[in-house]
């Protein structure tokens, strides 16, 4: 007998005015056509050389061992999901973040409440995997995207629904504020996701020249929006009254060593 898993099916994003599935994109966003490398030529050596290594030489998984590695990858693609892109196009968030644990690299400081930035990952994937296995009997990996929604959000809630035990070691505001600017810096420092946004890239040494008005650059193109709705097997549509969260915090507070 196959003990073989087999993973639901995933619902794609829809076009609101027909429901009709939207299929991926090789570049997703508002501006087609643009392309942020087209514009390499402008670029100093040591600038083209550093974005042209973010998508020629991605880093090798060396910190997440191969149990972690599903669990955290899962959560990764819950933070920034990239349904709307085409496979080959996907930015390879999860490797940056290896590379940073793995080369230990912090931003100069550490709260009271946290272990060292490795061992807080490490201890996050076994609670996260914990709660979901005392929850619906299944490791993270393993569970509907609906269902891993929650979980994560429950962590964006600041609500420990399971692993109580291990939660008193790890400040769990400060861990979800870590892994939301991780994924975040590694998705928006690769050029696929300037394109996405219409970024003009690298302004060295050529510069900006439009910097009043809201006038486009000559090198960039029009925006041209279109409509889509999240798959209905998430909960990205949904949306909360915006409030200022009790535990933000910037470098340089109390409370860091």
């Amino acid at each position: 007998m196959s003990s073989a898993i087999t993973k639901p099916v995933h619902q794609p994003l829809t076009d609101p005015a027909t429901d009709k599935p939207l299929p991926p994109r090789k570049q997703p966003g508002y501006y087609p056509g643009y392309s942020t490398l087209g514009q390499q030529q402008w670029w100093d050596a040591t600038t083209r050389q550093t974005v042209l290594d973010r998508v020629n030489n991605v880093p090798p998984i060396r910190f997440f061992s191969p149990e972690e590695l599903p669990v955290i990858g899962a959560v990764v693609e819950r933070i920034i999901p990239q349904d709307d892109r085409t496979p080959e196009r996907k930015i390879p968030v999860l490797h940056y973040i290896d590379q940073r644990l793995h080369e230990d690299k912090i931003d100069g400081y550490r709260y009271e409440d946290m272990p060292s930035d490795q061992d807080a990952y490490r201890l996050a994937i076994r609670i996260i995997d914990t709660t979901a296995q005392e929850i619906h009997g299944q490791p993270f990996f393993e569970l509907d995207r609906l269902k891993q929604d929650f979980l994560v959000k429950s962590i964006h809630d600041g609500k420990k629904l399971a692993a109580f035990d291990l939660w008193d070691k790890l400040s769990i505001h400060h861990f979800w504020a870590m892994l939301v600017s991780d994924c975040v810096k590694a998705y928006y420092s690769h050029p696929w996701a300037w394109d996405e946004v219409g970024f003009g890239g690298p302004a060295y040494p050529r510069a900006y020249m439009r910097l009043e008005g809201g006038q486009p650059e000559p090198w960039e193109v029009d925006e041209q929006r279109y409509e889509w709705s999240a798959p209905t097997d998430t909960i990205s549509d949904n949306t909360e009254p915006a409030s200022v969260s009790s535990h933000s915090s910037h470098p340089g507070q109390g409370g860091t060593h």
